[in-house]
């Protein structure tokens, strides 16, 4: 009998786009810093999560 493992929920990017940094290195369409876009390829999905909590509340601030 063979078990089946669940796939791990892949966690989307908020990309919408529009790539362009304010002068806080924050993206105007997506809300994530430079540094978050930059290393979103090798987050985990809790650092994604993590980083999605940090987008909520910067668009929020809006």
């Amino acid at each position: 009998m063979s078990l089946l493992r669940k796939k791990p929920q892949v966690v989307l990017s908020p990309c919408v786009d529009i790539c362009a940094l304010n002068d806080d290195d924050i993206c105007i369409g997506c809300f994530r810093s430079g540094d978050e876009i930059s290393t979103w390829g090798k987050m985990s999905n809790d650092e994604k999560k993590e980083t999605l909590m940090k987008v909520r509340e910067r668009r929020r601030k809006k």
